[in-house]
């Protein structure tokens, strides 16, 4: 029986719809060839400052939260960070429902003392500035914390942790909650940065913006930008950074 226009046009319209609303949206990175292999990494946005990263060996949740349905239809994971202890990155409720026996789960101190051991029995604790390999994943934990006097009170110094990946020689950021603290203005050789910018929590987005001019990651993707006052300029955030430097690749995805 053959549809009339009227009706496919209402299907296709249906189905881009669909399409749009889609939270599973994926970034396929190439990355750098390493003894004439090549590997990518999948991007994929989950919710706020939670997502995955996930290779042809590996499936990397970082602060999983939202319980087990915000991971349907998502690989089981191999290996698990947590950058701080505020829920919207420690979820207990959520790594409960994970099932995370045998997956590596990488946690400052801070965060270690607040999982249930019914939860996790050991998880592994790597402070600032010390650096660990997990199958073929290098991950360096990277300080992260605030610098205006009326937030300090959110993230100390030392607590929590930002983190950057090295997979087969892709150098991948995560700042976690963090303000452009010199350690991150720092960060050299960065192929993708994944930077916060919400307020009162870390930071506007001309700081967000001017650290980034400062590092010069090769992309640049900005995550958990909900504050107390909605969501932050994420479009302002790349026009910053793109009228300061055009090479820089600012990445918007679907974080909400």
């Amino acid at each position: 029986m053959k549809l009339s226009k009227t009706i496919l046009l209402l299907l296709i319209t249906v189905l881009v719809l669909n399409c749009k609303n889609d939270k599973s949206h994926t970034d396929i990175i190439e990355t750098k060839e390493d003894f004439n292999t090549k590997e990518t990494v999948k991007i994929i946005p989950i919710s706020h400052g939670t997502l995955i990263l996930e290779t042809e060996d590996d499936v990397i949740y970082i602060d999983p939260t939202g319980g087990k349905k915000a991971f349907d239809g998502q690989k089981r994971p191999t290996l698990v960070l947590i950058t701080d202890i505020h829920g919207d990155h420690l979820s207990n409720e959520t790594l409960s429902a994970l099932n995370l026996n045998s997956v590596h789960v990488i946690v400052p101190k801070a965060v270690a003392e607040k999982i249930p051991d019914s939860t996790i029995a050991s998880p592994q604790i790597l402070d600032n500035g010390k650096t660990i390999t997990v199958n073929a994943v290098k991950i360096e934990a990277v300080p992260m914390y605030n610098l205006r006097e009326e937030a300090l009170k959110y993230h100390t110094k030392g607590r929590g942790n930002g983190y950057l990946l090295t997979i087969n020689n892709e150098r991948i950021y995560i700042s976690g909650d963090t303000e452009d603290i010199p350690e991150m203005r720092n960060l050299k050789n960065i192929d993708k940065a994944f930077v916060c910018m919400n307020l009162p929590y870390t930071m506007p987005v001309e700081s967000a913006a001017s650290a980034i001019l400062e590092f010069k990651p090769k992309q640049v993707y900005p995550y958990h930008y909900r504050g107390t006052e909605g969501l932050s300029d994420i479009a302002k955030f790349k026009q910053i950074v793109n009228d300061g430097d055009k090479t820089i690749d600012v990445q918007l995805l679907d974080w909400y």
